[in-house]
């Protein structure tokens, strides 16, 4: 998946102070260690739980004094990272696997969305519930996801040239109005848009059908994790304390983000849509059981398979779960 067809989904989305930790009594008990966290994209309920953390004081008490530096077509995480200048990075695996292979020194350390966003959204009355139901359909998508696409068909015994693929812009619009039978999107924006809208809408998610690439994952360079691992510890305890807090109380999270971010042009009922959405692609069996971000190495070796379906040649040494080992214990 390229760079472009990130993009084209990102745009659709765009519709601190230094400090010193003190005791109760208010005096100075040490001097916070201040962090850039590098998010993926605009300030959104997508990163619901880094705000709870921010907001609770969680990274505080854990020693760091963290700002929230949010992305954008003109700010892509791996530039910040690699300098330096953010400890951590949002980013995805593809997108981890391409920049090493450009030479970034690049670990994914956590995973917060256990399962891939993308999906194929169409109409109820029309649905596409399976990976076969595409065979005769036109499908609205960026060019530059056809990989993407590819892949499912190849994961699932199905001709890509037996789908006629549309080129739209990234907006529910093309499937509402008849123009194609569905859309290649997230899960969590375009479905949530229709939704909104009053119009009735079915999603098919792609990892339900072996599409498995993990998303919205915590990236950081060698040399961090050699020389800054106590904070890297710390920046993920935090992020773990938000991120329970989110699944606990999605709306509460949902008014929080409109709340801190008044200027962000944040429909209140589309962050609370989003939130609950976002639930079932992050937590799962395996996360109550070891807890936020975990992977294993069976869902790393998963991950290697759909990315080889993209173009990419990784190994697991892409993965490192010693920081997540520290934070779960």
């Amino acid at each position: 998946m390229t760079q472009p067809a990130h993009l084209t989904r990102r745009f659709f989305l765009q519709t601190s102070a230094a400090g010193v930790a003190t005791t109760a009594a208010g005096v100075p008990a040490f001097a916070a260690t201040s962090v850039n966290f590098q998010l993926s994209w605009l300030h959104s309920v997508q990163f619901g739980g880094s705000y709870i953390a921010a907001q609770k004081g969680y990274w505080t008490d854990q020693g760091l004094d963290v700002s929230l530096s949010q992305g954008g077509p003109n700010a892509p995480v791996e530039p910040p990272v690699v300098s330096g200048t953010a400890l951590v990075g949002i980013s995805a695996a593809d997108y981890a696997a391409a920049a090493v292979a450009e030479g970034a020194p690049f670990k994914i350390i956590a995973v917060a969305m256990q399962k891939n966003p993308f999906a194929i959204a169409s109409l109820t009355a029309n649905p596409v519930n399976t990976p076969a139901d595409l065979v005769g359909r036109r499908i609205g998508m960026a060019v530059a996801n056809t990989p993407v696409l590819q892949a499912l068909c190849t994961l699932n015994d199905v001709d890509i040239n037996d789908i006629e693929i549309v080129p739209t812009q990234y907006d529910p619009a093309p499937l509402v109005s008849g123009q194609v039978d569905c859309l290649l999107c997230w899960e969590t924006d375009l479905p949530v848009a229709m939704t909104v809208q009053g119009v009735d809408n079915t999603t098919m998610l792609m990892a339900d059908h072996g599409y498995a690439l993990h998303s919205q994952t915590y990236i950081a360079t060698e040399e961090a994790i050699a020389n800054r691992r106590a904070d890297l510890v710390a920046l993920v305890k935090g992020e773990v304390m938000g991120w329970n807090d989110y699944v606990a109380d999605t709306d509460a999270a949902a008014a929080l983000t409109v709340e801190m971010f008044p200027d962000a042009g944040l429909d209140p009922q589309s962050q609370k849509l989003q939130a609950a959405r976002q639930v079932p692609l992050m937590f799962s069996d395996l996360t109550a059981e070891k807890g936020f971000g975990w992977f294993t190495d069976d869902t790393v070796a998963a991950n290697i398979e759909t990315l080889a379906l993209l173009g990419r040649d990784v190994s697991a040494d892409l993965w490192d779960r010693s920081i997540l080992e520290e934070v779960h214990g």
